[in-house]
This record gives structure tokens, C-alpha cells and sequence, in this order.
């Protein structure tokens, strides 16, 4: 029955407010998924006009139907599919906009224009002759306030009018594109305000370079902040005071030594259960997508969309987009290097936003080596920091080094697509409320979708090769290695094993080895570096695929080999 259901699709610029308009029509029975055999994600809702149902898909925003990006080959499959098409155009940016609105007028869909932002205008001085517009498109045009509905219900009404027209090919579109801005468009005298003038901040070379580090560090300190917040007051009492109490029954009736306990429930510490430690599938397996990733999740993506509706996060990648380049990628991949901060497992997915497979494999590799998450940055704190705070220092500043460095080597070394950053800038504006929760929301179930059965997988897997000692058989061949490559002592080999399943903890069992300054950063470094822990490494093999992935994990081990050896030696 779905199939049958009409087609209404949102298509436009990026940064036009589609998102907010997909909110208002569909409210909040929204789907969001990537089209097939792509990492481009779309939206799909439904709303009911009058006694019908329409499905409403939120098409990636595109600035041209020339396929020259997997975004726009997306958007040309679905016109194909669509019965009608709303366009969605910013009204403050009217000739950027105007030539996807011929193309799209091209197709001969049933089709209006919707003029979003008309309040912005007003304020901006300028005017559009709405009546004058419509006549030389041929097609309805409408003023839009998205973040209030304004004109949305017209936008409707006006679209299941229309009627299907013949395909026409419009030649020279730039020269009507211009003669229409001409024709209806006046701009009017209007003072400098202070939007204005932090808009002028973000670009300034000395003052955007302040601003952009002042956001950035914000942004780090708010998400740490609110994803802590979370799981201390939220988290951590709901999965002691009702999970931990069922877990402990279960483990009684189960023999505390069997296989089927120790993979179930884990390992009990001091006779208790410990949600970091037990690794158990109903405990730590639970505990590490629900309780540690979930919550940073959460505030970052609450965050990333605060700054992405305000309009900050165009602007940042835009001033950053020359440092970037340096390494191979373009401004936009400092978005999911922000999230690995917070945790490594949002960041490698949030890699989707890059338009080449090249990009998104290097970012996805430098964030699982390079880019500590906050849990192992609060034991890098607390265990370095007993040393000193310089050693602390040392630590971040040789794991900037090694993203630079890579970075840079993967930029020769590695062959494919490195496309520019192109996009819009839009206007700062306040983002409403309820839109950015129903963004956040949508991301959220992403990743509990995608992500948590994954996550729980790799934990069986992992459990069954720990329960069959392939851990320890792995120590024995590892332990030249560390002892006369990385200067370690042979104890050593356990943390850095269990790195592997969790990295704040590895840290943690540094602890009474009595490592001297020098082996404390040396060890943390190389636990930094070395494979990712399980939920990134499940997630990573997931997003790349495996013949990318496989091509990470040489170059962890080889970083991390060499990386060890060189401090060894300068130490």
C-alpha cells in the first residue's frame, strides 16, 4: 500500500530550511536512511492533505541536477520517482537559487516554489515582486516562513492544483536566471547590524581564526558537559538501581565459571557486576552503546545542530577549508573530528557528510587513531597528569602531530576523488526549538538502529575469542614487541590487549605498573593509537567496508609500531 501512496519531494539548495519545512508538513512520523548503494541520507514522512495520504521525502540538497556528486545522482533518481515537487528556495539568495528551480521547472513535474525565509527579507531591504516572479516561471510561487509555517498550507493547497506540463528545455539559464532577478527584485538601503557584523568576525583572518577556536572549545566543553551530566544523573543510578539487580539473579542462577555466564554476563569484579569492566553481552554490551555512547550522542548532536541552524558550522568549515586542505580533505571533515572527541563511534559516522569515499576513509582512519575520545582523554588526565601536566601536554601534542602527519602522507599515498567545498553561506539566524530536537531525535534513532546491534555483536565475538584464550596467545607473540620496541615492560601487554575493548580502562591498568614519566606517555600514546575500541572497530569495518578497512587497520599497526619505536628512542 505504501508504494501507491503520491510522491511530494523537497528539493533545493543546502541551507535553505528544508529540514524545518520536512518538519512542518510531516510532523513526527519521519524515516531517515540512506538511499541504496550510497552513504547519502534522506528523510521520508508522511502528511495527510484533505482525505489522502502523501508520502514526503526530504531530498539531499543539491545545487545543480548535473550529476557530478552521489547527492546529485540521488536527486535525479528520486524526480524520476516523484509526482510532485516542492522547491524550496532561499528568498534572501535569489539568483544562487533560481537556476535548480529552471531545471527542476525542466522536468515538466507538477511543481511550486516556495520562497522560504520571507521574513528575513523584510529585514535584509529587499523586495520581490511575488506575482511578477510567478508569471515568468510559469509555475506557483509562494512566501515562506518554515520556522513558523507561514505559507506552508498554501504551498499544499497550490501544489495538488497543478497539473502535469510537457518537459521544455530552457537555454542559457544563468542569462534568464539574471534577467528575472533583475525584473522582480529591489534592494533597498539598510544600516549594518550586529548580525552583520559577526558574520564579518567569522572571516577575518586573525578574529575568525579566535571565534572559530572560542566555538570550538565551547562546543568540547558543552558536550562533555551535558553527555556527562546524562550519564552520572540519568545513566549510571537507571542501570544500577534496575538492570544491575536482574544481571545479578541471572548470574546466580548461572555457574559463575561457565562459558555461558562469562559471555552473558562477564566477569565479576570483587563478586559484583561492573558495566565498564564485566563485558558481559547484557552488561557491558548493553552498557557501552546505551550508557557511555548514547549520551555524548546525544549532546553533540544537540550542539552540532544548534550550530548548524544558527549558521556557524558553513562558516567554520568554510574558513577552515585552506588548513584542511593541507591534509587532503576539506573544512567540512572537522564536523565528525569534533564529534571523535566526544566518541570515536558518532565521528566515524558522521564521516557521511563528505562526498568521496577518498574523504571519508581518511577521516574515518585519522579519527580511530589520532582523535581521542573523551573517556580516554579523562584517564589521559588523570593517570599522565600525575606526572605533571607537561606530560599531559606531550601526549596531545604528539597525537596532533601523528593526525598532521598522516594526514599529510595519506594525502600523496592515497588515490581517489578530493572534491572542493562548495557551499552556501547562509545568514545567522535563531533556530526553532522544536526542530532541532526532531533533528537530534532522527539522528538518534540512526544510531540506535545502525549502531547497537553492532556494537553488541562485537562483544559476543570478542567474549567467545577471550573465553577460548586467544587473548593470552596474542600476548605471547606481542611481547618483543613491547618490551624492546616500545621500551615497556613485559606487564604492559595486558592493558594494552584490553585496549582493545576498552581504552580508558587499558589506561587505568597503567596504574601499578610504576612506568616512569617518559614509559607513561610512550604507553598512553600507543594505546591512543592502536586499534580502536570494539564499537569503533565494528562501526568502522561497517562504514568503509572491508577492503577500506582492512587498509586502516595496516595503517594503525604500522603508526603504531613506528610511533612506539621513535619515542623509545628519543626518550
Amino acid at each position: 500500500m505504501e508504494d501507491k501512496k503520491k510522491k511530494i519531494l523537497l528539493l533545493g539548495n543546502p541551507n535553505v530550511g528544508k529540514s524545518v519545512f520536512f518538519s512542518r508538513v510531516t510532523g513526527v512520523r519521519v524515516v531517515a536512511s540512506n538511499y541504496p548503494g550510497t552513504t547519502v541520507s534522506y528523510a521520508k514522512g508522511y502528511t495527510k492533505i484533505k482525505e489522502d495520504v502523501y508520502e514526503v521525502i526530504d531530498v539531499p540538497g543539491i545545487y545543480s541536477l548535473e550529476p557530478a556528486s552521489d547527492a546529485e545522482r540521488v536527486a535525479s533518481s528520486f524526480i524520476k520517482q516523484g509526482d510532485y515537487i516542492i522547491n524550496i528556495v532561499d528568498a534572501t539568495n535569489l539568483e544562487r537559487n533560481l537556476y535548480l528551480t529552471l531545471q527542476l521547472i525542466e522536468t515538466g513535474k507538477p511543481m511550486v516554489v516556495a520562497l522560504n525565509f520571507a521574513d528575513e527579507i523584510k529585514h535584509r531591504g529587499i523586495e520581490i515582486d511575488r506575482d511578477r516572479l510567478e508569471k515568468l516561471l510559469g509555475v506557483p510561487v509562494v512566501f515562506t516562513v518554515a520556522l513558523t509555517g507561514q505559507g506552508i498550507k498554501r504551498v499544499l493547497e497550490r501544489l495538488l492544483r497543478e497539473k502535469k506540463r510537457e518537459p521544455k528545455r530552457i537555454r542559457n539559464k544563468w542569462g534568464v536566471v539574471g534577467r528575472m532577478v533583475m525584473t522582480v527584485q529591489r534592494i533597498h538601503h539598510r544600516h549594518h547590524t550586529f548580525v552583520n557584523f559577526l558574520e564579518d568576525i567569522t572571516f577575518h583572518p586573525f578574529l575568525g581564526l579566535v571565534s572559530a577556536l572560542l566555538m570550538v572549545l565551547v562546543s568540547f566543553f558543552l558536550i562533555r558537559i551535558i553527555g556527562e551530566t546524562i550519564i552520572s544523573f540519568i545513566i549510571d543510578p537507571a542501570f544500577e538501581l534496575l538492570l544491575k539487580p536482574i544481571l545479578l539473579k541471572i548470574s546466580a542462577l548461572l555457574s559463575n565459571s561457565s562459558m555461558i555466564h562469562d559471555i552473558v554476563i562477564g566477569e565479576l569484579i570483587e563478586g559484583d557486576i561492573d558495566f565498564t569492566q564485566s563485558f558481559g553481552l547484557l552488561s557491558t554490551g548493553i552498557y557501552v552503546p546505551f550508557g557511555m555512547v548514547l549520551p555524548y550522542i546525544f549532546s553533540f548532536y544537540l550542539v552540532l545542530s544548534l550550530l548548524e541552524d544558527i549558521g556557524y558550522l558553513p562558516r567554520l568549515a568554510v574558513f577552515l577549508d585552506r588548513w584542511m586542505h593541507k591534509i587532503g580533505l576539506h573544512g567540512y571533515a572537522i564536523i565528525p573530528t569534533i564529534l571523535g572527541l566526544g566518541c570515536n563511534v558518532p565521528g566515524v559516522l558522521a564521516t557521511r557528510i563528505l562526498e568521496s569515499r577518498l574523504q571519508r576513509f581518511v577521516t574515518a582512519t585519522l579519527i580511530s587513531i589520532a582523535i581521542p575520545c573523551s573517556a580516554l582523554q579523562a584517564m589521559i588526565i588523570g593517570y599522565v597528569g600525575n606526572y605533571g601536566l607537561r606530560y599531559v601536554f606531550f601526549v596531545y601534542l604528539i597525537l596532533f602531530l601523528i593526525w598532521i602527519i598522516l594526514g599529510f602522507v595519506l594525502r600523496f599515498v592515497a588515490k581517489g576523488f578530493r572534491p572542493e567545498l562548495l557551499i552556501e553561506i547562509p545568514p545567522y539566524r535563531f533556530p526553532g526549538i522544536s526542530a532541532i530536537f526532531k533533528k537530534v531525535w532522527m539522528r538518534i534513532r540512526g544510531f540506535i538502529k545502525e549502531a547497537v546491534p553492532i556494537v553488541l555483536a562485537g562483544v559476543f565475538v570478542v567474549n567467545i575469542l577471550y573465553v577460548l584464550k586467544v587473548f593470552d596467545y596474542v600476548a605471547k607473540i606481542a611481547s618483543p614487541l613491547i618490551t624492546t620496541v616500545w621500551g615497556l615492560p613485559e606487564k604492559a601487554i595486558a592493558p594494552i590487549l584490553i585496549g582493545f575493548l576498552r581504552k580508558d580502562v587499558a589506561v587505568g591498568l597503567l596504574s601499578p605498573l610504576n612506568l616512569s614519566p617518559f614509559q607513561a606517555v610512550t604507553a598512553t600514546v600507543v594505546l591512543s593509537i592502536f586499534f580502536p575500541c570494539i564499537a569503533t572497530f565494528i562501526v568502522l569495518l561497517k562504514e568503509l567496508g572491508i577492503k577500506d578497512f582492512l587498509k586502516a587497520i595496516g595503517l594503525m599497526l604500522i603508526t603504531t609500531v613506528l610511533v612506539g619505536g621513535i619515542l623509545n628512542l628519543i626518550w
